[in-house]
């Protein structure tokens, strides 16, 4: 059975008409944007996922926990965060 970080990523991942990684790296990756999935746990484990990448970065909240401790984790950093319906909380400033 799905996790429910599973769950979640594969809906992004197949509303943005790409495939989710399971692997190392960003769960969902576009031309545009990184998206690595967390929970409430693992908020800061996003971070050092999205490293490295030059497109718009986000770590999305699989509930409202995990956003704010995805808040808390980006703070004065270039990643954003995104609700777990997809809906952006805190922009990404880095390029796109």
């Amino acid at each position: 059975m799905a996790s429910k970080h599973d769950k979640i990523a594969m809906r992004i991942a197949q509303r943005k008409g790409v495939r989710y990684n399971r692997g190392q790296g960003p769960d969902v990756v576009t031309a545009t944007q990184a998206i690595e999935v967390e929970t409430a746990d693992s908020a800061r484990d996003g971070l050092r996922q999205l490293r490295g990448f030059r497109k718009a970065a986000y770590i999305l909240g699989v509930d409202q926990d995990a956003v704010d401790a995805a808040l808390q984790a980006t703070n004065g950093t270039t990643v954003g965060v995104m609700g777990p319906d997809g809906a952006i909380v805190k922009r990404s400033t880095r390029r796109q």
